[in-house]
């Protein structure tokens, strides 16, 4: 299985466009950080887990050529606004895109792009077979996702569980139970928001401290504020085994 990680990103914090800190001035590639996505390859398929804004602008750079499914962690924009654009793998791959959300997420799918739910297609619209997903162990396209349902804030949002490898974005909490199925994990994702407080989001210090609680074997914060500093400076910080994604970064298991 191979992991993209497509955007280690967010739009938390001041309009990037107004920014003048370290990191948004920084010519390290590692501090240009689009918002949080990862692309699965795994048994000859390939999936994605949200689109966001800049959805887009990374698979034109990672030069995907086909799609197999698409799913979805919560509603919020950054994760899925880029949702339209899934209309040019219908072209390249002549097929419908399989969709997977909660009925939550779905909802706001409709309300949002009304446009491909409508009775009305419209010729060139994005074509899709949405399915529900579900707190329990999925099958997609022959491969197994067990979603992980953390909170972000009071919103349940869906983290996954694929093989040995947990990817977890969007959270602050997780309860004990949702906690054993991300045990054991030899690789685990999981938001590093920024070090001061955050209502919805862990922040650099509860991430190490959930790392500890859980023990894989390795570990990559994303969903990365540029509150949180520059990459080199922040990656000194950290023990061997936990390291700051970025975006473009590859990894195998």
């Amino acid at each position: 299985m191979q992991i993209t990680f497509l955007g280690t990103g967010t739009s938390q914090g001041v309009p990037l466009i107004l920014c003048t800190c370290a990191v948004c001035r920084s010519n390290d590639p590692k501090d240009n950080r689009l918002r949080a996505s990862i692309l699965i390859e795994e048994k000859g398929k390939t999936f994605i887990i949200d689109t966001g804004p800049d959805f887009r602008q990374q698979m034109l750079r990672e030069k995907v050529k086909n799609l197999d499914a698409v799913i979805f962690t919560h509603e919020h924009k950054d994760h899925t606004a880029g949702f339209d654009d899934i209309r040019a793998f219908n072209y390249i791959n002549d097929k419908k895109m399989e969709v997977y959300a909660s009925a939550r997420v779905q909802d706001a799918l409709r309300r949002e792009f009304a446009y491909i739910f409508s009775d009305f297609k419209y010729p060139g619209i994005p074509e899709i077979n949405l399915h529900l997903l579900e707190n329990k162990l999925t099958s997609i396209e022959g491969v197994d996702f067990l979603p992980i349902e953390v909170l972000h804030y009071k919103l349940p949002v869906f983290g996954f569980r694929i093989k040995d490898f947990t990817y977890i974005t969007d959270a602050n909490y997780i309860s004990d139970v949702e906690k054993e199925k991300i045990k054991g994990s030899k690789i685990l994702v999981l938001n590093a928001l920024r070090r001061e407080p955050h209502i919805s989001h862990f922040t650099l210090e509860e991430a190490l401290k959930l790392v500890k609680e859980l023990n894989p074997e390795k570990v990559y914060f994303t969903h990365i504020s540029h509150q949180l500093g520059l990459h080199a400076d922040v990656q000194k910080e950290l023990p061997p085994n936990i390291e700051l994604a970025f975006d473009g970064l590859k990894i195998q298991l």
